[in-house]
């Protein structure tokens, strides 16, 4: 599976779009799939052209949870007239569902549903911002990916791992730490250790201070991300 980060407000490669926000796109050899949208469509989209990648061949939309952030460049995308399954929460408020144009299908996610093999949503984390994750199941180990990880990015991680009993070989995308003090900070890294986590890619919500601990404690282990970073994983599904 390729994931390709096309929004964020960080960045790898200055020819893109950035915005506060988050979106990444996962391929794999038969699907693809778009988690979150990002806060601008039209960013979103040129991002798409800068990459090389096609909007019409989304297929389903994940969304991690109900902000404009995350969930802004949907308007741009249907308008295309692609016809997605849309992975929502129960959590999430009744007009995201009740106002879905009938072009989509959408989807109440659950814990540990399969959205194409090998890539499983964690369903509902938290009530107060009902938030998923997506989890990987990869030959290196559970991938998870994170959107912003307001019910707490350790929480998510645990959710992934009661379905995805692998070692955890990498968390990455928003944390939510960027209004956390460094003792904060500190305990969460303690967490990861304590849940194995191999390798680390806060970016997003994250905030720099955690950035810049999460770099320090992993080294060479630590995953820079940012819009137009490229990752590929081998699923072990296709195997």
């Amino acid at each position: 599976v390729t994931v390709t980060i096309l929004f964020d407000n960080f960045w790898t490669d200055d020819r893109l779009n950035t915005g506060w926000g988050f979106a990444a796109l996962l391929e794999t050899a038969e699907h693809t799939i778009l988690f979150d949208t990002g806060a601008d469509g039209e960013a979103l989209l040129e991002n798409f052209r800068l990459m090389g990648k096609d909007p019409m061949n989304v297929e389903a939309i994940v969304i991690s949870h109900a902000h404009g952030d995350h969930t802004g460049g949907m308007e741009a995308l249907l308008a295309l007239g692609i016809r997605p399954k849309v992975y929502l929460l129960p959590g999430f408020p009744a007009a995201m569902r009740e106002q879905a144009p009938p072009s989509v299908e959408v989807v109440l996610a659950s814990a540990g549903q399969e959205i194409v093999p090998g890539i499983r949503t964690t369903g509902q984390v938290g009530s107060d911002i009902p938030e998923q994750a997506l989890a990987l199941e990869t030959l290196e180990g559970t991938v998870v990916l994170t959107g912003c990880a307001h019910p707490g990015v350790v929480q998510m991680a645990e959710q992934a791992m009661t379905f995805s009993p692998e070692p955890l070989h990498l968390v990455m995308g928003g944390f939510h730490l960027m209004d956390s003090p460094g003792s904060e900070i500190e305990a969460v890294l303690g967490e990861f250790r304590r849940l194995g986590v191999q390798r680390a890619g806060p970016t997003h919500c994250s905030g720099l201070l955690a950035m810049a601990v999460f770099q320090d404690a992993y080294g060479e282990n630590f995953q820079r991300l940012g819009v137009g970073r490229v990752l590929t994983f081998s699923l072990a599904s296709s195997l």
